[in-house]
């Protein structure tokens, strides 16, 4: 009976996320409004959807796993992202709003022919397409443990909601949900952390005065081991991790699209980052929290619990009263959703603009925004589908499709900058660095790890599963480089770079001046 309440705050947050789709349907006449909402997003919101991007139901279980079983080593990569801002707010977004319409991958066309523009789309769509059934799995999973409740049912229910407004509101849809779960967000934090804070004997001072005097507020060993997740391995990660999402990522070029101006697109880039380091660090904070709570409760813990990602869930079902954990359900429910939303929405301007645009020339725009529609139920169905595979397979089948995802999507940001800063890149060389990638990837992938898919002893991959992609884009790049080295330069391996971009910004600012 008691969790009666937590299904009304879930379900009145989950009406509330469907009337926003139907509050923007009928501005969804065109492609253009459909996919970048004319670029007339404000600013301050296009932050908050960025914000919502980069953080998922995962992080709602991973950040406070991570830090209740080790320490915030897993904060690191996230500083990386500061260190990007300068050149992404400089260099990438303006570039980026000039260059290409809709898709980031029209960019790769211009540089290197057309199979490179429908490799990196393919890459980018198998890499978000492979994470959306895990993240609605896990969201269903942790729902489903702290409540009871049947686990298919919660990935048809948040399915057909998520869906629904995604269909009929398009982007304005999915940026305004955005901004809602982000409020939501905010508020389950600090709820989830004055409970944490002021229930356990000695309030907030005993809980971080044990957490402390136990190292769990440590970033992890400086050791430069790549062997182990070690500091340095977590910096090489977050810089590539980053790198790819804001250089060749179409969720985050699609975003830098929304904006009306290139001031706004780099103020609302600003302020989800900046918004993202403290929203991971509350919830590292949450989990090391919720270390120090146990021990200075006594309480018992029980025997089905055995990972340290369960903890945080069971605390919220064991602590929290009914209502107010459903508000913890529902920010959990919409960092799931709005995730998906995005992938879908970003999902259906690849495949129509990548694909069925080149494929179909001459279709109307009606058309194509019937398309892409279509594209938003079928993706969205498969997704359902997988979720409920991983439930009946107990997860057993992830670490073969992460290992097919991980092949399928590497090297995009080595492909960027190989594109961006190279003059002499050819077609050639670019293809020359995807292989080389590609083997590389398939090899690492492959044989990680102690208990490897294909065991070559002593050939397996030494380094830490997080080096894998950093390596992968450096391969790329280099591989690429070296190649166009030794090839004979083109008049046309200038155009497209950013050393092209630079000089027509600088002659049109001129020709502007002396007007």
């Amino acid at each position: 009976m008691t969790r009666v309440f937590d299904l009304v705050v879930v379900a009145a947050y989950l009406a509330f996320m469907a009337g926003l789709g139907l509050w923007f349907s009928r501005r969804q006449t065109s492609t253009e409004n459909y996919f970048v909402a004319k670029r007339s997003v404000p600013s301050w919101a296009m932050g908050m959807s960025m914000l919502a991007t980069m953080v998922s139901s995962v992080t709602f279980v991973a950040y406070p796993g991570s830090s209740y079983a080790k320490d915030w080593s897993l904060l690191v990569p996230g500083f990386l992202l500061l260190a990007l801002l300068p050149i992404i707010g400089k260099v990438i977004i303006p570039f980026y709003r000039e260059e290409v319409g809709m898709s980031a991958y029209e960019y790769f066309q211009r540089r290197f022919g057309r199979p490179a523009r429908v490799y990196a789309a393919v890459a980018f769509s198998l890499a978000h397409f492979s994470k959306m059934g895990f993240v609605l799995y896990l969201m269903a999973l942790t729902i489903a443990s702290m409540t009871g409740w049947d686990i298919v049912t919660v990935i048809c229910a948040v399915a057909v909601v998520m869906v629904f407004y995604t269909v009929i509101g398009g982007i304005e849809a999915v940026v305004w949900s955005d901004v809602v779960q982000g409020f939501v967000m905010w508020i389950g934090i600090a709820v989830a952390l004055g409970y944490l804070l002021f229930l356990p004997p000695g309030g907030p001072g005993a809980v971080f005065a044990l957490a402390s005097e136990n190292g769990k507020f440590a970033m992890g060993s400086t050791d430069f081991d790549f062997t182990r997740p070690t500091i340095p391995v977590a910096i090489l990660y977050g810089l590539f991790w980053y790198g790819q999402r804001y250089v060749a990522d179409q969720t985050m070029v699609q975003r830098y699209l929304l904006a009306k101006s290139d001031r706004g697109a780099m103020k609302g880039v600003a302020m989800g980052a900046l918004l993202c380091l403290p929203v991971w660090a509350f919830f590292m904070l949450i989990g090391t929290c919720v270390w120090s709570f146990f021990r200075l409760t006594g309480d018992r813990i029980p025997s089905t619990i055995q990972k340290a990602d369960q903890m945080f869930p069971y605390f919220l079902s064991a602590h929290l009263p009914p209502g107010v954990m459903g508000l913890l359900l529902a920010a959990l429910t919409g960092a799931a959703m709005t995730m998906l939303a995005s992938d879908l929405n970003t999902l259906a301007m690849v495949l129509v603009e990548d694909f069925y645009r080149s494929a179909r020339p001459k279709s109307s725009d009606k058309t194509r925004l019937r398309v892409a529609r279509l594209i938003v139920i079928v993706v969205g169905l498969l997704n359902v589908v997988t979720a409920i595979i991983l439930v009946q397979t107990k997860g057993s089948a992830l670490s073969m499709w992460f290992a097919v995802s991980a092949i399928a999507s590497g090297g995009l940001a080595g492909l960027f900058f190989l594109a961006f800063l190279s003059r002499r890149a050819t077609r050639n060389s670019a293809w020359v660095g995807i292989a080389c990638s590609s083997v590389f990837t398939v090899w690492a992938v492959l044989t990680k790890g102690a208990s490897p898919l294909v065991n070559l002893a002593p050939w397996n991959y030494p380094g830490d599963d997080l080096t894998i992609g950093a390596a992968g884009n450096i391969i790329l790049f280099v591989t690429g480089l070296a190649a166009s080295l030794l090839a004979r330069p083109t008049e046309a391996g200038d155009k497209g770079t950013v050393w092209h971009w630079l000089a027509a910004r600088q002659s049109s600012i001129q020709k502007g001046s002396n007007a």
